[in-house]
């Protein structure tokens, strides 16, 4: 067990897969969580993130009192080690000159952290201020041409600290300045695997349901198969499915879910069609975030409904993954867009919420889905919204450009598998744009939508970039679904990474 303390870090969630890539289990924690909750966990490191303060600014965010005395190893990054310095008597000051981007770095010390790592490295850099002066009993390891303390560390005390962020690829040696705290100076095993996982998960799910029922609302898609099949493997007849049609879904998607679910686990599985009840909530609303949050009421309000009718039932299951969270705001992070199983939940909601994939990256969940036995080609299917659709149709959303996007989805999709490109992406879809324009079909003037292609790659979810389709699959996408689809003229390709834009539209 690892604690990853967050103060703000636009890196922190990356420092919590680098660590489980490591085989080794994290959590990440705010920073001002008391230092009992955390020794409560029982540790056996700590990490301090980054952050966009200065930790010698009124109001900066500060490490609990008694942290760096409590015995844990403890390494710091960034604006952690800036802290750690400044709280044991170091110097911190702005720095002359600001370092962005790729950096050399040499080692001046022998050191635990920087061990077989070569002299003479790159690293990546992303600051403002800078430790001027080590703490007394620290050791200075590396420096940079504008950092005069770029590592520091105090073996007797445990306390680790780095300038530079280890956890992006731009730092070439990172996971192995990572793997050098956790293996070397922690002696952690990395004993953390998905089977691993599974076990303690069922257990608490159990612990947690005791012989109360659970409903779980499926899609067809990842998360919320892999959440149905974890909790069914650890409850069994107590889980009940509901699948809720909200119109708002891929072609055919009702039928192939109540197969899967019936046929292949054998879950009991109620068949909700609310497609009139959401289309006439959704009329004439713009607004992308009130259409999420609208969506994520009548969502739980058609599963309340439906739950009521289930004796005993108590828990609300949903696949929510870490990166949900994140972009949903949390503690330290501004909402970026809020999330169907986060943001959009009803504040007197009648079921209590079971989320055992919370803390989960996609490619954790994918593995997980894996160990508790769903077929590849399920695990394997891109992301898809829990709105649906309808954050898919820019704008108003109505039945009529459902329609249209369904069947242009379906064609994108279909030619990005035939083309084999379906697994090197993170997610491949299409969306509608509400605006038409001027098209000639049949010597015919034509007045119509305009369907919008996005492809992305991506490790995580929480940065992405466009794919580089071939010219020659974007034009059979192109032209299958001007020809196939009625009422479009016109289809184009989305070219922007994540960040600026978001994966989805809306």
């Amino acid at each position: 067990m690892v604690v990853v303390l967050d103060f703000g870090g636009q890196y922190t969630q990356l420092i919590a897969r680098r660590v489980r890539e490591c085989k080794v289990y994290c959590e990440i924690l705010s920073y001002d969580t008391p230092l009992s909750e955390i020794l409560a966990a029982s540790p056996k490191a700590i990490i301090l993130s980054g952050g966009p303060s200065s930790v010698y600014s009124d109001g900066a965010p500060d490490a609990p009192e008694g942290l760096f005395e409590c015995g844990v190893p403890i390494m710091g990054i960034c604006y952690g080690t800036q802290l750690m310095a400044h709280r044991l008597g170091g110097k911190v000051s702005p720095g002359q000159s600001k370092e962005y981007g790729k950096t050399s770095l040499s080692i001046t010390n022998k050191s635990d952290l920087l061990k077989d790592l070569g002299n003479d490295l790159t690293c990546w850099m992303s600051h403002g201020d800078l430790v001027k002066s080590a703490p007394e009993g620290f050791v200075v390891t590396a420096q940079t041409p504008h950092t005069p303390v770029a590592a520091m560390e105090n073996v007797k005390a445990k306390l680790y600290g780095v300038q530079f962020h280890p956890e992006v690829v731009h730092t070439p040696f990172g996971n192995e300045l990572i793997k050098n705290f956790l293996y070397g100076v922690c002696e952690l095993h990395g004993l953390w695997t998905p089977a691993s996982f599974v076990d303690k998960a069922i257990a608490e799910i159990r612990e947690t349901v005791g012989d109360a029922r659970v409903v779980c609302g499926v899609s067809g898609g990842v998360d919320s198969s892999v959440v149905a099949a974890l909790i069914h493997k650890a409850i069994g007849d107590q889980l009940t499915c509901i699948f809720v049609d909200h119109g708002l879904l891929r072609l055919d998607e009702g039928r192939k879910v109540q197969e899967i679910f019936e046929n292949h686990f054998g879950i009991k599985l109620i068949y909700a069609n609310a497609e009139e009840k959401f289309l006439k909530e959704l009329a004439g609303v713009l607004d992308p975030e009130r259409k999420r949050k609208i969506i994520g009421e009548e969502f739980v309000r058609v599963f309340e409904q439906y739950a009521k009718k289930i004796e005993g039932a108590t828990f609300l299951a949903q696949g929510t993954l870490y990166p949900d969270v994140i972009e949903s705001g949390t503690k330290n992070a501004a909402v970026i867009k809020s999330h169907h199983n986060v943001g959009g939940l009803p504040e007197h909601m009648n079921l209590k919420v079971l989320e055992p994939l919370k803390w989960l990256f996609k490619d954790e969940a994918r593995a997980v889905g894996l160990e508790v036995g769903l077929p590849e080609d399920m695990v394997w299917r891109h992301p898809f919204p829990g709105p649906g659709l309808g954050i898919r149709v820019v704008g108003e959303v109505t039945k009529e450009r459902l329609d249209i996007l369904r069947f242009a989805d379906a064609i994108a999709v279909d030619e990005i598998k035939k083309a084999g490109w379906y697994r090197k992406l993170w997610m491949g879809f299409a969306f509608l744009i509400p605006v038409r324009s001027v098209g000639v079909m049949g010597d015919q003037r034509t007045y119509d939508y305009t369907i919008g292609i996005r492809a992305v790659t991506s490790d995580d979810a929480m940065t992405a970039d466009w794919a580089k389709l071939p010219y020659e699959l974007l034009e059979v996408i192109s032209s299958r679904i001007i020809n196939e689809v009625e009422g479009v003229n016109r289809v184009v390709y989305d070219i922007s990474s994540k960040p600026p834009a978001t994966m989805e539209w809306e």
